[in-house]
């Protein structure tokens, strides 16, 4: 893909720019109550209709189709009390005529493959098919979970879920050693109150934190994880390009900009800046971060410099497409935002879904330029 420059642009457009002042994420530094991170505990816009009478298997991936019967039967199984009754049927609740097919040991299901398969569509279909209130379920990313006991604390955190019938936690990842023990020992006492259990993630339980930092070190806490799940592989390409044209390349700085004055709700930021700022402000904010925005346009799209940088990048990535942002840049296309070097590493699967999801908004993002 090649950048459309200011020269090749029609004179037409060339004319000065006028409209509303955009709105700048830069400008916002959002705080976020204890209450209202716990509130927020449900499935994303993107995600609030979806069911799993709505999840479209691919005929060619027949793991996708097992994948939507399991979680039935495991949302089916959620009315049953844990104990030993229900420990007889099975970790989803199968009856005595259909045999279980792993051992009632574990509380929860792990949803593993590649991005753009439809992991969270799954989960959040999950949450829905739940026969419980709203507020004995959570569903929540991996980055809110461990924000939600910063702000709380452990204990309070531990005391807020125990009373949930189903955790849910989309992006399962561990970056480091404090989150390994910190969710190991969390997990550990909800599975203990009966609290059901299921997660989305890129990597396999007993892999996580591979290629990131010595898990060999944390390999008893990474294995106390992977004893509460039943991992299901689930298989197939990026549903969000199959069959779609190509993502549209790069506009020109002044037609971003131009788009981003006629767009109401509409933020104007340039690209370095709005990574310094990321910086500033923590990762579990992001969501806050994007709070009525109809659009982010960003202008002077280039390479991220760093790990840090790209993983934050992430974050930010994954709260627009939950919530359905449009994104509208100049500079370098998304397929070159990270580095060789970056995609061959331990991270390279949450880069790979970035570029995926942020590519997908950028299509979205092209009739604010038709438009105008």
């Amino acid at each position: 893909m090649t950048t459309v420059s200011p020269s090749s642009t029609p004179a037409s457009d060339r004319t000065p720019i006028a409209g509303t002042a955009p709105l700048s994420l830069c400008s916002r530094e959002p705080r976020v109550p204890a209450d209202r991170l716990v509130a927020e505990m449900v499935p994303p816009p993107r995600f609030d209709s979806v069911r799993f009478s709505t999840y479209l298997p691919d005929p060619n991936q027949p793991s996708q189709r097992e994948a939507v019967h399991v979680l039935e039967e495991f949302a089916n199984g959620l009315g049953q009390a844990p104990g030993p009754a229900a420990g007889r049927r099975g970790l989803f609740g199968f009856g005595r005529g259909r045999a279980p097919k792993v051992p009632a040991g574990p509380r929860g299901v792990y949803l593993d493959g590649g991005y753009g398969v439809g992991k969270t569509h799954l989960l959040a279909s999950l949450w829905h098919a739940t026969d419980a209130e709203p507020s004995r379920k959570a569903f929540g990313t991996f980055v809110e979970l461990t924000n939600l006991v910063g702000a709380l604390g452990f204990q309070q955190t531990v005391q807020t879920l125990s009373g949930h019938r189903l955790l849910c936690i989309d992006e399962f990842e561990l970056d480091d050693p404090g989150d390994t023990v910190l969710v190991s020992s969390l997990l550990a006492r909800l599975v203990e109150a009966g609290v059901a259990l299921a997660a989305t993630s890129n990597t396999l339980p007993g892999k996580l934190g591979e290629g990131r930092f010595a898990a060999a070190d944390f390999m008893r806490e990474i294995q106390g994880l992977s004893a509460h799940f039943r991992a299901l592989r689930i298989d197939g390409e990026d549903y969000r390009h199959r069959g779609l044209p190509e993502a549209p390349a790069p506009y020109s700085e002044e037609q971003v900009t131009r788009a981003a004055r006629a767009t109401e709700g509409a933020s104007l930021d340039d690209f370095t800046a709005l990574l310094d700022h990321l910086a500033r402000v923590h990762p579990s904010r992001y969501g806050a971060l994007t709070d009525g925005l109809s659009a982010v346009c960003l202008t002077g799209v280039r390479p991220v410099p760093d790990q840090s940088t790209a993983l934050r990048l992430v974050v930010l990535a994954d709260r627009l497409y939950d919530r359905e942002v449009p994104v509208l840049t100049s500079g370098e296309p998304f397929d070159r935002l990270f580095g060789e070097e970056m995609l061959k590493g331990g991270y390279r699967k949450k880069y790979f879904r970035a570029i995926s999801r942020l590519t997908a908004l950028a299509r979205d993002a092209a009739p604010l330029v038709d438009a105008r």
